[in-house]
């Protein structure tokens, strides 16, 4: 479980998972009409008929009409009812989503457990926090959200014990503080700043450059557009970018005080919009590192080189290899980790005055272990393992010689990073019942001492933590974590929430999550499924789960709820799961392959028409891990597989809430538009269809913290009321009826 909408997590690359919530502001009218309803439900109307009535009630979604284009792909006629909700923008389309939201507030505003509920976390959730920080000649830099505030906050720290303060306080920027800011880059010696300014939830920013010791913006700044990096020179004289536009990734130079429009492009020409580009400077400024990724957890990365203290040209490293590589520079060695001839991973030692591949150094080989990532720090290098679904690290010397294992408080997640002319290291460390703490590490003495605990109010005593394994429709065994309150009864009645993500290399390893505390301490089940695609395992677990294996995804994820209910935990009545964004096209796939094993789902930010997915948006980086329908071959799985052309008219589905909206630039919120007006047509079950659609969220998040709490409690409404949950009483969980 991870915990949703952080500041952490705003540059995120589509890692969304667990129970995700996002806000909509209420309309009035509806409001009262809501609270009337209730009245008629909760007074006038014997108990043992208020569920028959609110599912009849609920047969009156909104009618949403149907065009039916037809087109021939690869000689299969596929007929799509609703191309025209494709527009967003049309006349419409916007009446139709407010007919929508207007639906969504009145089917979950009369829901009981609202102040119970929003009073919970309210405690988990408003609470002081603090992002792990950068340390830059003495100054720490890191970002702050106080209890009293909706937004994090820019600070800066002189010296360890110094006081804390405000660079960049975004409140005044936005009246419904929807505006936000993060740090991007901070130079050397600490004086200048690059930071972000986010509106809503889009992926686009606008760059900014910020004075540190005068505490104001310099005339320097980027008109907003899709930064893939932003590296400052050591000297202050500029900073590198990189700007992704319709036509792909361009580098570019920026000299202080110059018009950006005279900004000088470096490399990109020729790389069309299915290619990320990343371009960082090294620590000392001498040494230019450019990325070029085909697509999204790319199967293939190139590495170029730039000396900039001697004026060289841009020279390549490895450019002609199906394989990842991605690296940091010290003095005037290459470090790159790869994942070439070694699925696990390894790291290689690269001589940049003498950079031929003859001349290549393994100094890390690849081990049982999945190697994450490594950081240089004091001279060493602190390196990132997955080991059993569980965070390890190591240091080692510039030589691949081992030094120690660094001691973690227990299994799960954990981060480390640093600069290599600084022993100390930022680690991070998390577990399902550990909320995000900050430690100060320093790699020579093998010390650490925490930097941030937040204050949760949770009692980590009470949950219990295991992880299980269980076999998939071929036979292939998959890892879940199960975490619940100690002494659960397993007697198939217990309300649980599964969750997974199943792409892109990404790895699900332990992690808190406000909405599975609450969950659990409200006596519910969370698992978190482990599942092919993912990275928990190197490059063949992920290859097993992409393209045309995408299958395995749905049936490591399927199985996962057949082995709960088959071991006692749950049953399908009491079953709800949810995903964002990749996660989204799971439960997607999930609740219309077998609609009769789920209760409720949550599904946001999703793709779902994955026949037309790659023609909007982004969704040329995705080509790589999915296919396309382009392509004859890959789109006979693709749309084998594709929720929207699976739902089956009259089939009893579960129950649904999409949540989607406008800002999202990164998958197009046509795909959950589409669905809900698809699903609200065909499902025979009765059960409700909601969208829950919203303005100024996306992707990226982009809501102030009041606005989280309100949309975590009315999805948590919306699948307490399906699983027949009662959380009138603060933290106690009594089962009723489920709804049919």
């Amino acid at each position: 479980m991870k915990l949703q909408n952080s500041a952490a997590e705003s540059n995120n690359t589509g890692q969304e998972r667990g129970i995700e919530v996002y806000s909509q502001p209420k309309n009035k009218s509806y409001h009262f009409l809501s609270k009337g309803l209730c009245f008629l439900l909760c007074v006038l109307v014997p108990s043992c008929h208020r569920v028959w009535i609110r599912e009849a009630y609920l047969k009156s979604a909104p009618k949403t009409r149907t065009d039916n284009v037809k087109e021939i792909i690869h000689g299969i006629e596929i007929t799509d009812p609703y191309r025209w909700l494709e527009d967003g923008n049309s006349a419409e389309t916007r009446k139709w989503i407010e007919s929508q939201n207007k639906y969504t507030n009145v089917s979950i505003g009369s829901l009981a457990g609202r102040e119970a509920l929003s009073q919970r976390l309210t405690e988990l959730m408003r609470i002081d926090n603090i992002i792990a920080p950068r340390e830059h000649n003495g100054r720490y830099f890191f970002l702050k959200r106080q209890s009293n505030q909706e937004l994090y906050v820019i600070y800066m720290r002189k010296g360890l014990n110094g006081e804390d303060e405000v660079l960049i306080d975004p409140h005044p920027l936005s009246a419904d503080h929807t505006t936000s800011v993060y740090m991007w880059d901070v130079s050397k010696d600490g004086t200048v700043m690059a930071y972000a300014v986010q509106y809503g939830g889009e992926d686009e920013r606008t760059i900014k450059l910020f004075d540190v010791d005068k505490r104001e913006d310099l005339p320097d700044r980027l008109d907003k557009a899709r930064y893939h990096s932003v590296s400052l020179k050591p000297d202050n004289s500029g900073f590198y970018y990189v700007r992704h536009g319709s036509d792909g990734g361009r580098l570019y130079y920026h000299a202080m005080k110059a018009d950006p429009s005279s900004d000088i492009e470096l490399f990109g020409e020729g790389y069309g919009p299915d290619k990320f580009i990343q371009a960082y400077l090294s620590e000392d400024g001498r040494y230019l590192l450019i990325y070029v990724w085909h697509g999204s957890a790319a199967m293939k990365s190139e590495v170029y080189y730039q000396n900039i203290a001697e004026k060289g040209p841009i020279l390549p490293i490895v450019n002609d290899v199906e394989a990842r590589f991605y690296g940091d520079v010290g003095s005037d060695h290459l470090f790159l980790q790869t994942n070439w001839n070694a699925p696990n991973g390894r790291i290689l030692r690269v001589d940049l005055t003498n950079p031929a591949r003859e001349n290549w150094q393994e100094i890390i080989p690849e081990c049982d272990a999945v190697l994450e990532g490594f950081s240089l720090v004091g001279g060493r290098l602190l390196v990132n393992y997955t080991r059993n679904v569980s965070s390890q690290l190591r240091v080692f010397e510039p030589d691949g010689k081992y030094v120690r294992d660094i001691s973690l408080p227990a299994i799960g997640s954990a981060w480390a990073g640093g600069r290599c002319d600084s022993n100390e290291a930022s680690l991070v460390f998390t577990s399902f019942h550990i909320p995000v703490v900050s430690y100060r590490y320093n790699v020579q003495k093998d010390t650490k001492e925490i930097w941030w605990q937040p204050k949760v109010p949770i009692d980590s005593n009470m949950f219990e933590v295991k992880q299980v394994w269980y076999q998939s429709k071929d036979g292939t065994n998959v890892p879940m974590f199960i975490v619940h309150r100690k002494g659960l009864n397993l007697d198939g009645q217990n309300p649980t929430h599964v969750t997974g993500y199943g792409g892109f290399n990404a790895s699900l390893t332990p992690e808190f999550s406000v909405d599975a505390a609450l969950w659990i301490e409200a006596g519910g089940v969370c698992a978190v499924t482990n599942l092919r695609g993912g990275g928990e395992f190197g490059e063949e677990w992920h290859k097993a789960g992409m393209l045309d294996k995408k299958q395995n995804v749905f049936d490591d994820f399927i199985a996962a709820a057949e082995w709960l209910i088959a071991n006692g935990y749950t049953c399908p009545a009491k079953l709800a799961i949810s995903g964002g964004s990749n996660g989204g096209l799971l439960v997607g796939a999930a609740l219309t392959q077998r609609p009769e094993l789920f209760q409720a789902v949550v599904c946001g930010y999703p793709l779902l028409d994955m026949v037309r997915y790659h023609k909007f948006l982004v969704a040329q980086f995705w080509v790589s891990e999915y296919g396309s329908a382009e392509d004859p071959n890959q789109f006979k799985y693709l749309y084998a597989y594709s929720p929207y052309h699976n739902v089956t008219q009259g089939t009893r589905y579960p129950a649904v809430l999409f949540i989607t909206g406008d800002l999202d630039t990164r998958v197009d919120p046509l795909h959950a538009r589409k669905m809900a007006a698809l699903l609200q047509s065909a499902s025979g079950s009765h059960r409700p269809v909601l969208l829950r659609y919203h303005t100024k969220a996306g992707h990226s998040g982009g809501l102030p913290l009041s606005k989280q709490i309100e949309d975590r409690v009315d999805t948590f409404r919306f699948l307490f009321w399906q699983l027949g949950v009662d959380f009138s009483e603060r933290h106690s969980l009594t089962a009723l009826s489920s709804p049919r």
